[in-house]
Order: C-alpha cells, then sequence, then structure tokens
C-alpha cells in the first residue's frame, strides 16, 4: 500500500505542475527518478555553501538552487521533496555541500538542520578587553552590544555590578552564522560560573577563601604566572602560603593589569610603586578580582594547590620556574636566571 500512496501522491503532484516530469508517471519512469535521487549532482563538483534564509519558501529555494546551478532542474527535486512530505520541513542556515552529494543528500541535508557553524575561541589569560575584540571582529557574529560599555555588557547578562575579568569561560565555540554577541558571551558566562561552582564544591578544606569569588581570582593569577601545567599547583601553593601568612603576593601580573592600556610591555621599578588596587607588592591578600580568562586547570589548581613550605619562585625564561622555601636560595636563583650570575645554582 506505500508504494500505491507514494505513486498517488507523485501523480497528484505531477498533474498540478503538469511539466515533463509527468513521464515519471509511465512504466519505468519510477526507476529513473530513483536513479535521479542517488546520482551526485554535477553542480557540485567543488565544496561550496549555500544559505537558506528563514522565511523562504521551497518553491523559492528550489529557484535559487536552480539559479546557482546546484541542480539542473527544480522539478525533479520538487517532486522528491513531496512525495516524502518534506517541502514545508527545510531549516534555515548556511550550508556546506561536499563534492559527490546527491538530490537524496542534500534533501536529507536540509530537513536534518545540518548546518555549517562557525567558530570563535576564547583564550585562557585574554582579559576582556581582548574578548570583546574577538567577538566584535568576527564577521559571522551579529553585534548587538557595541554601544554598550563592560558594565553595561554585564548588566544585559544578568551580573550587574561584577567586572567581566574573568568572568567568561575560555573555549572554542561553535555557533551558526549570525548568532548574537549577547547569545555567546551569556554561553561563555554560564559556563565559567558552572565550572566555578564545580571547582567550589570539590576544593580542599581550610583554603583561605571566603568565596568562589575568591578562588576565580587566585586561579586567574595562576593562569597568568605559568602555562606550565604541572607547575599550576605549585603556583597555587605558594599564594595559598602567602595568604595564610599575610605576605604579600607579589606578582607582576597584577600590576601589569592595573597599568591597563599603559603597559608597554616592560614593567619597571617604579610600576612596582604605584598605589593601585592591583598592586600585589604594596596591597596584602588577594588583589579585588580576577584579572583574565580562567582554565579548568588553574581552577583545579586554586581549589587543590600543591602542599610544600615553598614562598618564592623565578622565572627560568623558558617558560618554567625555580621554587624556593628561603629568601636567599630565592635571590640566588633570580641572580642566576634573570642576572646570568650562577652562583651556587645549577641552571
Amino acid at each position: 500500500m506505500n508504494g500505491y500512496k507514494a505513486c498517488a501522491r507523485m501523480l497528484t503532484l505531477l498533474a498540478t505542475l503538469w511539466t515533463p516530469m509527468s513521464l515519471l508517471a509511465v512504466g519505468g519512469g519510477w526507476g529513473l527518478f530513483n536513479q535521479y535521487r542517488h546520482t551526485p549532482l554535477s553542480g557540485v563538483e567543488t565544496p561550496r555553501v549555500i544559505e537558506i534564509v528563514p522565511g523562504e519558501g521551497f518553491s523559492t529555494i528550489t529557484q535559487k538552487f536552480q539559479a546557482q546551478g546546484i541542480i539542473r532542474s527544480r522539478w525533479p527535486f520538487m517532486a522528491l521533496a513531496a512525495l516524502q512530505g518534506r517541502t514545508t520541513r527545510i531549516r534555515a542556515g548556511e550550508y556546506r555541500l561536499s563534492p559527490g552529494i546527491t538530490p537524496q543528500g542534500l534533501l536529507d541535508q536540509l530537513v536534518k538542520g545540518e548546518i555549517l557553524l562557525h567558530r570563535l575561541t576564547l583564550v585562557e589569560g585574554w582579559t576582556f578587553r581582548q574578548v570583546r575584540g574577538a567577538v566584535t571582529g568576527h564577521p559571522e557574529i551579529r553585534q548587538t552590544l557595541t554601544d554598550l560599555t563592560d558594565d553595561g555588557v554585564m548588566g544585559v547578562l544578568g551580573a550587574p555590578g561584577f567586572s567581566p575579568e574573568g568572568r567568561f569561560f575560555p573555549d572554542t565555540y561553535l555557533f551558526p552564522r549570525g548568532t548574537s554577541d549577547l547569545k555567546l558571551l551569556q554561553q561563555a558566562h554560564h559556563r565559567l560560573q558552572a565550572e566555578l561552582e564545580a571547582a567550589w564544591a570539590a576544593r580542599q578544606p581550610d583554603l583561605p577563601f571566603k568565596s568562589p569569588e575568591e578562588l576565580l581570582t587566585l586561579a586567574s593569577l595562576v593562569e597568568k604566572e605559568t602555562a606550565v601545567g604541572s607547575e599550576r599547583p605549585q603556583i597555587a601553593g605558594v599564594f595559598v602560603r602567602r595568604l595564610r601568612l599575610g605576605m604579600p603576593l607579589q606578582t607582576d601580573p597584577t600590576v601589569i593589569f592595573g597599568l591597563g592600556v599603559d603597559f608597554d610591555g616592560n614593567l619597571r621599578r617604579q610600576d612596582l610603586q604605584m598605589e593601585h588596587p592591583y598592586n600585589t607588592y604594596r596591597i596584602a591578600g588577594l588583589p579585588p578580582g580576577p584579572i583574565a580568562l580562567v582554565g579548568r586547570a588553574a581552577l583545579a589548581a586554586a581549589a587543590h594547590p600543591a602542599p610544600g613550605d615553598t614562598l618564592y619562585f623565578v622565572s627560568r625564561g623558558d617558560g618554567s620556574h625555580v621554587f624556593s622555601s628561603t629568601l636567599d636560595a630565592h635571590n640566588r636563583a633570580v641572580d642566576c636566571y634573570q642576572r646570568n650570575r650562577c652562583l651556587g645554582v645549577t641552571p
């Protein structure tokens, strides 16, 4: 019965259209039509991108396909969709067509909504200024927030009064063309909140943090201090011990953050003497808030700092650090790795 119903629907369509395609209803026409369904489209010899505009009717879509050379004639494709009851099930969006695609494959792709997705990557350690630059500069993102200040952006995200720094999770986000900047920032913001809640819930006991915000702030310092994964818990351990002892954290990234656009790439001694809330050389405790985007590894390090007695670290110049328990040992490491005077220190 299904075959008879399909033929009846086909004959009804062809009688309505009254084109040479009515030959399909006669004799071996069905076999020819079935062959058409599975024959690669000659108009897709190289990868190409098409777009179905929201609200576009199926007749308009097929006319466009024919005009673009994707299909030679719209009528067989219309008959194929009508026979399968799919003329009203086409989903809007961009589609990437690959060589070898058949009429049936094209129709399946349009109905399933296998649309082309674009990418936006937010990087660990980025400031919000860099985040906004990446979002604003993406050609496939619809801009709705360009007239808002950073505070205004946080307001529409439902977090008024919070600094935007560190409030978005670094990752690669996939989205269809025309997605709004607000939607993408909402997704990244919600991801950060979920990751922070998980880290806070799993943190080790007796950490010197009063809230998840403080854990996030410390994690951002860890993120900026090292890109060596194995060092993150050690860095966090140094900071936690300093917090417990009431020692200033003395971390350069907070000073650089406080300088903002005035930082020229060279941190000077006078910069370390400046009075501002992010100068951890002059204030004790954590800065007012995060200074950068924080990845999962940095959050985990802040929630589970490595045990030990080290209170100092200095860069070797290759991305890794030397950790010391005493100021004398630290000064020798500084002489070795910062001043090239390695006395009693093995480089």
